[in-house]
């Protein structure tokens, strides 16, 4: 192998669990939640809108806020060389909408002096009220450099970004968290030492995706070691895996004892799961039930929304509102024509026409509510720089080959 390809590792036996509760009854909390306190922040309902690439932008975040108004709604993954290098689409990615309170950016970097110069700029230009940091990204593209949740199994570096961007952000009141995995694989966890080491140096609270890098979305989550981590530390843990409606949630808050929970795949195409958990943490048995005339008016409002986001380019907005109309429609009886139809569309209009013809009457049907969505699938590979697991701690020889000049880490 030469010194310059990847290590690519092949599960090492990972779990092929499926969601064992999928009929689950409806869930009561077993003691009421707390707001969560993130330094000068208060999270009132404590559940997050988890970061996604190309998801989670502005349009997005505004309509599940719209549900659930006092969570916390975290925009996607910025890489912190892009925002450095000043790229346009990083910048496009680091905007929010007016009424976004708090602005929730996360960033993801893996040389430290890269990430601290990008939290200087969301510093000293007022771009966000709260930094997360992503230690969780299970993409091969972001492990073979080292990043995302290949990152904490060098300890020395994982301390050394969070330390450099703690002390850029809390002079300014914004409290930092981070996001990670429970290992690369079940014989190289780390979740634990993360988990220490971000509330060492100053993390105001820490999200667990209860898989492995090797797990990807495959299975289900394990929440006992949200369990575990929740007992190894002080500050608050959003847990994060498998939360499909709101009683999935209230399980696991009930199961782990988490402060509060993250929400990532669920929301796709469901924003109105937020109001769902709201209620469910609140003890009501209030559930949202749209109808596809319902869920087509949020369509409708998404594509204005992202309208909006692209600076008038309907073209880009609808192409982007596609994979949402994908999800958003799951589970209708609509046909495959019109999704294939919708897949074409080049313009709002176009959009609006074929929704208009649909059945608005009709709801989705109860064997298909609460159900997953987005990948599922197992990774195959895991892909981590030559030499990464010889050492808990990076020599000069591997932080030259980390951080030298990427053109990728600057482009999207």
């Amino acid at each position: 192998m030469s010194r310059n390809d990847d290590l690519v590792l092949d599960g090492h036996g990972e779990t092929e669990r499926l969601d064992p509760r999928t009929d689950r009854e409806p869930q009561r909390l077993a003691r009421p939640l707390e707001p969560v306190r993130l330094g000068p922040l208060t999270v009132p309902t404590p559940v997050m809108l988890s970061p996604m690439a190309g998801v989670t932008n502005w349009p997005f975040r505004v309509i599940c806020e719209g549900y659930g108004p006092d969570g916390l709604y975290v925009a996607e993954m910025i890489t912190a060389r892009a925002l450095v290098a000043r790229n346009p689409k990083a910048l496009r990615l680091c905007r929010f909408a007016p009424g976004e309170r708090p602005r929730s950016l996360q960033l993801y970097g893996v040389n430290p002096a890269i990430v601290e110069q990008a939290a200087r700029i969301v510093v000293d230009e007022a771009m966000a009220d709260h930094v997360d940091l992503n230690f969780g990204c299970p993409v091969p593209k972001v492990t073979r450099r080292g990043g995302g949740s290949a990152l904490p199994w060098k300890t020395d570096l994982l301390t050394e970004v969070i330390r450099r961007v703690v002390r850029v952000c809390e002079p300014a009141g914004i409290p930092v968290t981070a996001k990670f995995r429970v290992g690369i694989d079940h014989d190289h966890e780390t979740f634990l030492e993360a988990g220490r080491i971000a509330q060492g140096e100053g993390c105001a609270a820490v999200t667990l995706h209860a898989r492995t890098t090797a797990e990807y979305y495959g299975g289900h989550s394990d929440w006992n070691r949200i369990g575990e981590l929740v007992g190894e530390l002080d500050i608050p843990v959003f847990g994060n895996g498998d939360i499909w409606g709101a009683d999935d949630a209230v399980a696991m808050v009930n199961e782990t004892g988490c402060a509060g929970v993250a929400i990532g795949r669920g929301a796709q195409g469901r924003p109105w799961l937020f109001a769902d958990i709201r209620h469910a943490f609140a003890g009501s048995d209030e559930r949202a039930d749209p109808s596809l005339g319902e869920v087509c008016a949020v369509v409708m409002r998404h594509a204005a929304l992202l309208t909006e986001f692209y600076d008038g380019d309907e073209r880009m907005a609808v192409h982007d509102l596609r994979k949402h109309i994908a999800w958003y429609l799951k589970g209708f009886p609509v046909g495959g024509q019109v999704r294939r139809s919708l897949m074409e569309c080049e313009s709002v209009d176009q959009v609006r026409s074929i929704l208009d013809a649909l059945d608005l009457a009709r709801h989705m049907p109860a064997r298909v509510v609460d159900k997953p969505r987005g990948r599922t699938r197992f990774a195959k590979k895991v892909h981590v720089p030559y030499g990464w697991l010889d050492s808990r701690t990076t020599n000069p020889e591997e932080r030259e080959r980390l951080f030298g000049d990427d053109p990728m880490d600057a482009e999207y």
